[in-house]
């Protein structure tokens, strides 16, 4: 095994997914994007594919950017749905960050004639 699989296999995000003290009190937002998202299709087994965007206003923490990177490439040989991977992803930087605002959306490329896009918008979610 190679040493990039390694770290991909073995990644925990309890223990490996790193943030750091936001140093900036004023409000701001963190854009990423991760144009290389998989992960299997829990039915099929068929690789899918998306673009994961994250939007978020930091309050005390933010995500470091190796470390978010190693957790998205942590799905690829998961069977996972689109919904449960995108909201797998909102609550864990949720849990972690506990950001003033957060948006994920979840892009996933066509498949068998179908588009899926998956949004979680904290200002939009009532409880």
């Amino acid at each position: 095994m190679k040493y990039g699989e390694e770290i991909i296999a073995n990644f925990d995000v309890e223990k490996d997914l790193e943030i750091w003290p936001n140093e900036h009190k004023r409000d701001y937002v963190i854009k990423m994007t991760l144009p290389e998202f998989s992960c299997l299709c829990p039915r099929s087994g068929y690789p899918d594919y998306a673009t994961i965007y994250l939007e978020y206003t930091p309050d005390e923490w933010v995500v470091e950017l190796k470390a978010i990177k190693l957790y998205i490439n942590a799905f690829r040989d998961r069977h996972i749905s689109h919904e449960n991977s995108a909201n797998e992803i909102y609550e864990v930087l949720e849990r972690k960050l506990k950001p003033k605002w957060m948006k994920i959306t979840a892009d996933y490329n066509p498949r068998g004639n179908v588009h899926t896009v998956i949004e979680i918008d904290s200002s939009r979610i009532t409880k």
